[in-house]
């Protein structure tokens, strides 16, 4: 099981980074042992001084595909959730100034609380869904799939010019702006929609 990530995927979260609006889709990638299921707290690693959330709306892959066609895309994802993409962002900042990968900064262990999954036909429109998250009660991030430089078809289309995707694979299709700090005693909910998707606890 992969963890395929979009960066840089929100117009006003890349201008909150003073970023350059990508041509094509920019990707990277997490593992398995990221995921932190079922809202079992974060707790914050001691190599960081200066954890970042970003909420992003997770597609689950539900077969095999290489170079899929961006309209067909749709037929290889069924089911959708939420994730946070947490990133050590003074480990990335080192890693930026000398050139080196981020991994260091996205791909640690227990990076990406997930929610559970809800099945794609209980949503109205995947390229229309309203998502947020609240930190101790008061909203950070707000972002509608609609507002993605890329498109969830384009993500599949792009992404599997390079990578195989396989049944069970996840992918993040990015953040909106707002991303911020969190501390020990945090309490992180966020939401898909008006569902509660993720409520768990920074320890």
């Amino acid at each position: 099981m992969k963890i395929i990530c979009l960066a840089k995927n929100y117009v006003a979260h890349v201008k909150e980074f003073d970023s350059v609006v990508p041509a094509e889709p920019v990707f990277f990638m997490k593992h398995e042992n990221c995921i932190v299921r079922n809202n079992k707290p974060f707790y914050y690693p001691e190599f960081s001084e200066n954890i970042h959330y970003e909420v992003e709306v997770v597609l689950k892959i539900s077969k095999v595909g290489k170079n899929i066609e961006k309209k067909f895309a749709h037929r290889y994802f069924d089911e959708i959730g939420l994730g946070i993409d947490f990133t050590a962002r003074d480990l990335q900042n080192m890693a930026k100034d000398k050139g080196n990968p981020w991994e260091i900064a996205k791909s640690f262990d227990y990076s990406a609380p997930l929610s559970d999954f809800i099945p794609v036909s209980a949503v109205n429109d995947v390229n229309k869904l309203d998502f947020r998250l609240d930190v101790n009660g008061s909203t950070v991030q707000e972002g509608n799939t609609e507002l993605m430089i890329f498109p969830l078809d384009v993500q599949i289309s792009y992404i599997s010019r390079f990578i195989t995707l396989k049944t069970g694979d996840l992918l993040f299709t990015g953040t909106p702006a707002g991303v911020g700090p969190v501390k020990i005693g945090d309490r992180l909910e966020a939401y898909l929609e008006e569902k509660k998707m993720l409520d768990f606890n920074v320890k």
